[in-house]
């Protein structure tokens, strides 16, 4: 079977991989239904305010290529043929720099707020970016609503876009805590699961626990999917902030979060905060490997991801000193089902 579902990726035009340096040039489905899903995925963007915020600069220009990458070309060893318009963009978290923080010209956190929308938007019609944005929080973004000290909560904000979004029927499903939430594009579904998908901190990690509150990320997670996918087999996309290359979660976490999607075809885990790459990841001893984008600085690039029929294909767009170009380039077949 593997073999057929690569005979198909290269029948398709997806390749395997390679490195080109190329110019620019929700309605739930069932299972098995047309499946043709374009998106783009961002992390770590941490718009500053009073300083460094040359910074928001370079994320407004990887913006300004985001929505350009809708009239450019995958790179030859994927293809070559015209990216598809994404349905929306993906935003890891870390989305600003000091969610609680006062300098002597005044609290940093709502002027990053304001660039990030400003760039960000929300629907795709908006602000600057031109498709919907479905973003998260990570370690940067600011204590949990009421527990600022400044009188700003980033946290705050995002329940309130959240809300707009289950208004204007961009996603299908909000957590009680209103910062998880989950949407379909074709039949695959997608879980925003903000720092990371447990339900408290870890009581063996030593970070802030005020700040670094997962808030019932993981008991969404399953309930959302028991519900919204149950036995039958669709695609899952999992994203977070935090992913298993680092320590501000525990790996008995990890498991716990891995254990529980073992009756789910989790095909993708996005994550950002520690860099950028792809690699495959299970705890020890497990066979079924997630497949796994880290994607992080946002001032840099960002992924472009198709999932179409039983093959995926991504690549992270950069800038180049004045081009941009591409890195990671890969197809692959979409992992099954379990059995």
């Amino acid at each position: 079977m593997k073999r057929l579902r690569i005979a198909a990726a290269l029948a398709l035009g997806l390749g395997t991989g390679g490195t080109d340096a190329a110019e620019p040039s929700a309605a739930i489905a069932k299972p098995g239904a047309a499946r043709d899903v374009t998106f783009l995925s961002i992390s770590d963007t941490h718009y500053d305010a009073f300083e460094n915020e040359d910074r928001n600069d370079r994320v407004r220009e990887t913006v300004r290529q985001m929505n350009a990458v809708a009239e450019a070309a995958w790179p030859k060893a994927l293809g070559g043929d015209a990216v598809p318009r994404p349905r929306g963009v993906v935003a890891l978290g870390d989305l600003i720099d000091d969610g609680d923080r006062r300098l002597p010209q005044g609290v940093q956190g709502p002027r990053q707020w304001a660039a990030f929308v400003a760039d960000f938007g929300l629907d795709g019609t908006d602000e600057l970016l031109n498709y919907p944005v479905f973003e998260g929080w990570g370690n940067h973004d600011g204590p949990p609503a009421g527990k600022e000290k400044f009188g700003f909560s980033t946290q705050a904000e995002l329940r309130k876009r959240n809300a707009t979004r289950k208004e204007k029927g961009l996603v299908k499903n909000l957590g009680p805590s209103g910062l998880h939430y989950s949407w379909d594009w074709d039949d695959v579904h997608f879980v925003q699961l903000g720092l990371y998908p447990a339900d408290r901190q870890h009581e063996k990690i030593k970070y802030s626990p005020v700040w670094h509150d997962p808030q019932g990320a993981l008991t969404f997670l399953k309930e959302d999917l028991a519900q919204a996918v149950g036995t039958s087999g669709r695609p899952v996309v999992l994203m977070s902030h935090c992913g298993f290359d680092t320590d501000w979660w525990h790996p008995d976490d990890w498991k716990a979060v891995y254990d529980a999607m073992k009756p789910y075809r989790v095909v993708l885990y996005l994550y950002g905060h520690t860099g950028t790459g792809v690699q495959e990841w299970a705890p020890q001893g497990e066979p079924r490997k997630w497949l796994c984008i880290n994607d992080g600085h946002g001032d840099v690039g960002f992924f472009v991801v198709q999932i179409r029929g039983e093959t995926m294909r991504f690549a992270y767009r950069l800038r180049a000193n004045a081009n941009w170009g591409w890195k990671f380039e890969k197809a692959v077949a979409l992992a099954p089902a379990p059995p």
